[in-house]
């Protein structure tokens, strides 16, 4: 089974969103199904097989998450920091003010869904192959 430093590893080489879709693919190779990353602090749950599951700690200071979510403003950053256009922080920062409060990233549906602090979806997307 995968292990944190693993994970690490693979998320090292990521540097702007442009890079996600070979982290995914990495992630995948390690065994990792599924994973939901909290944007209040950054800590990742990573899902394996027969109920696995690893915690990441937390990777920066507390962000206040927005009580009111605003899917076009965020879709906005998404898209930019998918360009390449902005850094990991940057994006966590833009994502808290927009009022997402997680995404989940689900391998065997291909998918990234965004959620707000009611866990309602605010946008899914499918992830390209690289």
């Amino acid at each position: 089974m995968f292990d944190l430093k693993e994970i690490k590893e693979a998320h090292a080489k990521v540097k702007t969103g442009a890079d996600f879709p070979k982290y995914i693919q990495e992630l995948i190779k390690l065994g990792v199904k599924k994973y939901n990353t909290y944007v209040s602090n950054g800590r990742t749950v990573y899902f394996g097989n027969d109920k696995y599951e690893i915690k990441s700690e937390r990777k920066y200071a507390t962000l206040t998450i927005a009580n009111i979510s605003d899917k076009e403003r965020f879709k906005h950053f998404l898209k930019s920091h998918q360009r390449g256009q902005t850094d990991y922080p940057t994006f966590c920062n833009n994502a808290a003010a927009t009022g997402v409060e997680k995404w989940t990233v689900d391998m065997s549906l291909m998918t990234c869904t965004y959620y707000d602090k009611l866990n309602s979806t605010m946008l899914k997307e499918n992830i390209p192959t690289p």
